[in-house]
């Protein structure tokens, strides 16, 4: 029985060469996500990115964690103008426009080399941060310890945490921990934010994940798996994916705001049909309704609209 720790565990399950995010159907097959799964969700996602580009001058956009490319095809559609790139784990779809680039990466917090000096670029990272590995950490009643875990997904408690996890821990945790909290640190995430942001030298640098604030972190952690559309415990094996909510206030980022506010904002809230359109045009009706049931599932509270929106402006 090989015991290892969660952070290592969990980047061997999702991307090592049989890694769960190298798995056909993809993603897809397992869960939706605003940029794939709901009908309609796609579409107002790069509608909000579009606008948000167009704001900040910019002439590319680079989809990190781009999956199979779902998002980047309603981008192209929406604005054909746009340079458009997808990285990701896999090879590049096949039903991508020939004008979008692909760059296979390692995963994780690891980029491919070529992903950088980015110009004028809008670099978006949606449901990217969340599965970055982390440590795993428990108290134990006197002391943080890392968490491990054996493939069947049985854990121990380990060593106690380093000196660079258990400080960041001081900083950015409510303090009086007891017996069996539980956290992911982020100290991997906030740096794989900051590479990622070093290589944009000008645009705008958005990370889009759930999450929590210093007000309302999870005691417990928030640690999950992901299989066949339904939510499980995290299994190291390759057949789950495993996530965990961002300490998104830890990014060092401009802004963070909600998506419904942010898709408030940016002026996407879609109009009620009028009545007589059902009428004369009730294909456009229905249209119509269904934009409004996209918008309202991409906003909604306790679901979609608490994403949180990590916004920065990179100056050349």
């Amino acid at each position: 029985m090989a015991w290892q720790s969660w952070r290592s565990a969990w980047q061997d399950a999702l991307y090592r060469s049989d890694g769960f995010y190298r798995q056909e159907p993809g993603p897809a097959g397992h869960f939706a996500t605003s940029a794939q799964g709901i009908p309609g969700g796609g579409r107002l996602l790069a509608r909000a990115l579009v606008i948000l580009a167009e704001r900040a001058r910019c002439t590319r956009l680079v989809d990190v964690g781009a999956g199979r490319g779902e998002l980047l095809l309603e981008i192209a559609y929406a604005a054909p103008e746009l340079e458009l790139t997808g990285v990701d784990v896999v090879d590049r779809p096949a039903d991508l426009p020939g004008t979008v680039d692909w760059l296979i990466s390692p995963g994780g917090a690891e980029f491919p080399d070529e992903l950088r000096d980015l110009q004028e670029t809008l670099v978006i990272a949606h449901e990217w941060l969340d599965v970055v590995p982390c440590t795993v950490a428990q108290h134990d009643g006197t002391v943080w310890r890392t968490v491990e875990v054996d493939p069947s997904g049985a854990e121990r408690l380990a060593a106690p945490l380093d000196d660079t996890e258990m400080q960041w821990l001081q900083v950015n945790w409510p303090p009086n921990a007891g017996d069996g909290d539980r956290v992911e640190i982020g100290t991997t995430r906030d740096s794989a934010c900051r590479d990622l942001r070093a290589r944009l030298d000008s645009g705008l640098f958005v990370i889009v994940d759930y999450g929590h604030l210093a007000a309302d972190r999870p005691p417990y952690g928030t640690l999950t798996g992901y299989r066949d559309g339904v939510q499980c415990p995290p299994l190291p094996d390759g057949s789950t994916d495993i996530t965990a909510h961002v300490a998104m206030d830890t990014l060092g980022v401009d802004e963070l705001v909600r998506q419904r506010e942010l898709f408030d904002r940016l002026g996407l809230r879609p109009g009620a049909p009028a009545i007589d359109l059902a009428r004369e045009d009730p294909p456009a009706y229905l249209r119509a309704l269904a934009e409004r049931g996209s918008y309202g599932q991409l906003t909604a509270s306790g679901g979609l609209g608490d994403f949180w929106w990590a916004i920065s402006a990179v100056d050349g």
